[in-house]
């Protein structure tokens, strides 16, 4: 499995994910043209794209969903909330159905996790290709613990940290804004990502990328100074760590 993330941040998000036999994206927040080009510096034919993982509907997770689709046709995988959230959106489009919380596409198997965000669905995923796994979550204000369990020893996390608590309390936003980013429906800052990848990462990881950075809120030193300070207390050691961009794909990720 190959991983790239195209872009990530309040402006936009989207995710390649490719295995043998398949080639999807997470969101389409970008504009199509900015993701044709995307895909076009990686050499990947954008026809190829057979379907589109959504992990919430919030426009800088599906701004440039709707002429994507009538240009290339792929599927959307859905629940039955978010199709409905959707339709509202896009109109009619092709799309399938998690079953038990999971979906196979090929050789890529896509199970779903409920995140806590202020959109009428939420979802974070745990994808898994032969003996390779990723995890990827954006837009939560915590993580349930019930999940732990999956979201433990992954090869590859690519997860939110959005913001700095003292750098979002001193900042322009109103108060009310202020409150909801930090809020159980809001986002992960980064001592709260910080803290969940230290109980998640295990031997089999082999690299992080924080996502979703807020460019009003953070900066990419706090990001991993804040990431430094939680291994410290805890004893721990890692260094393959990536930062996600806003208008700069990362390298491509080969998660083993």
């Amino acid at each position: 499995m190959k991983v790239c993330v195209l872009s990530s941040g309040s402006k936009g998000n989207s995710t390649l994910v490719i295995t043998d036999k398949a080639k999807i994206l997470i969101d389409l927040g970008t504009t199509t043209s900015y993701l044709e080009a995307a895909l076009n510096n990686l050499n990947v034919d954008v026809k190829e794209i057979s379907h589109i993982l959504i992990t919430h509907s919030h426009v800088d997770h599906i701004k440039g969903l709707k002429v994507f689709i009538k240009r290339y046709n792929p599927v959307i995988l859905v629940t039955e909330d978010m199709k409905n959230v959707l339709e509202k959106e896009l109109g009619n489009f092709r799309y399938e159905y998690y079953e038990d919380k999971k979906a196979i596409i090929d050789d890529l198997t896509v199970n779903v996790i409920k995140t806590s965000h202020d959109a009428e669905e939420s979802i974070g995923f745990v994808l898994t290709n032969n003996n390779s796994s990723m995890v990827y979550i954006t837009d939560t204000g915590y993580i349930n613990q019930k999940y732990f369990k999956i979201l433990s020893n992954n090869n590859l996390y690519v997860l939110e940290s959005n913001h700095d608590i003292k750098m979002l309390m001193d900042g322009p936003y109103p108060y009310y804004l202020k409150q909801r980013v930090q809020g159980d429906k809001g986002h992960l800052s980064n001592k709260q990502a910080s803290d969940y990848l230290c109980k998640f990462i295990g031997d089999n990881t082999r690299k992080i990328v924080f996502a979703h950075i807020s460019e009003h809120n953070n900066s990419y030193e706090k990001v991993i100074e804040t990431f430094n300070e939680e291994l410290s207390k805890n004893d721990m050691k890692f260094d393959d760590v990536l930062i996600a961009k806003q208008n700069e794909a990362t390298e491509v990720i080969e998660v083993w």
